[in-house]
C-alpha cells in the first residue's frame, strides 16, 4: 500500500539544471554588456569552479566572481548579472511536463505528499511558490531542518515523522540512486527513480520502480492500493 510519496525537488519535480543553466548565461550576457572583460568561456570556467567548491546553491557566486577578477567588487557589474540570473530563472522555472496534473489526481487519491531536498529552506519554498506548489505541498523537509543531507537516515525519517506514515507505505521519487533511492530504502520506504530528471545518466538505479514519465505514479498506487483494499477485503 502507499499512503504517502516523498517528492526530491530539483530534477525530479522542476527541471532545476535547465533552469540554471539558462539563468547563468543570461548573468554571463549581462556582466559582459556592462563591461566584465573577460571571455564567456573563461567566465563560464570560473563560475563552475565556485559552485564545485560552494555548493550548487551558493548564493555569493557572481560576488567571488568579481572579486576575483578586480580585487573589489564592481557594483554595476554585479547589479546586473544578478538581476539578468533572476529574470532568467523566473522565465525558465518551471514544473516537468505533467507533473501538476498528476499530484492533483494523488490527492483525490488521499495520497498525501511532501518535498525532501537537500536545498536551504528559503531556496525550497521560493521555488515551491513560484511554481504554485506551496498551496500542494504543506510539507517540506530541507537541509536546514536536519542539518544532514540525503542519504543520510534523518532527513527520510523526519519527513515520514511529520507525514505520520509508516516508511513501508511511503514511496520517495527522485532523480540521484546514490542519494534519493539508497537513503529511503535505507530506512524501509518504496522508491521510485525520476528517469525523466536523470542527468547523469544513471545505468542502474536501484530503485523498485523506473518513472520514465511521472504519470507512471498513477499506475504505481492505483495498482498497490487495490491490491490491498482486495486482499482487505475492503472493496
Amino acid at each position: 500500500m502507499i499512503s504517502a510519496i516523498v517528492f526530491d525537488l530539483d530534477n525530479t519535480l522542476v527541471d532545476f539544471m535547465a533552469m540554471k543553466r539558462q539563468a547563468i548565461e543570461a548573468a554571463i550576457d549581462a556582466m559582459l554588456d556592462a563591461g566584465l572583460e573577460l571571455e564567456r568561456a573563461d567566465i563560464r570556467t570560473r563560475i563552475d569552479a565556485i559552485y564545485k567548491e560552494r555548493g550548487i546553491e551558493y548564493q555569493q557566486v557572481f560576488d567571488d566572481l568579481i572579486f576575483g577578477v578586480f580585487n573589489k567588487i564592481d557594483h554595476r557589474i554585479l547589479a546586473a548579472g544578478v538581476i539578468a540570473y533572476r529574470r532568467a530563472r523566473e522565465a525558465a522555472l518551471k514544473p516537468y511536463p505533467h507533473v501538476t496534473a498528476t499530484l492533483m489526481q494523488l490527492l483525490r487519491r488521499g495520497v498525501k505528499l511532501a518535498v525532501l531536498t537537500d536545498a536551504p529552506s528559503r531556496e525550497a519554498w521560493l521555488r515551491l511558490c513560484h511554481i504554485g506548489f506551496h498551496h500542494i505541498f504543506n510539507i517540506a523537509v530541507t537541509f536546514d531542518e536536519t542539518g544532514e543531507r540525503k542519504p543520510a537516515a534523518k532527513p527520510f525519517l523526519t519527513v515520514l515523522k511529520r507525514l505520520e506514515t509508516p516508511a513501508s507505505e511511503a514511496l520517495m521519487v527522485g532523480d540521484w540512486a546514490e542519494r534519493d533511492i539508497a537513503g529511503a530504502k535505507s530506512v524501509g520506504m518504496q522508491t521510485a527513480f525520476a528517469h525523466y530528471g536523470d542527468v547523469l545518466n544513471t545505468r542502474e538505479h536501484g530503485a523498485d520502480y523506473d518513472l520514465r514519465d511521472i504519470t507512471d505514479l498513477i499506475a504505481i498506487v492505483d495498482s498497490q492500493n487495490l491490491d490491498y483494499a482486495d486482499s482487505n477485503g475492503l472493496r
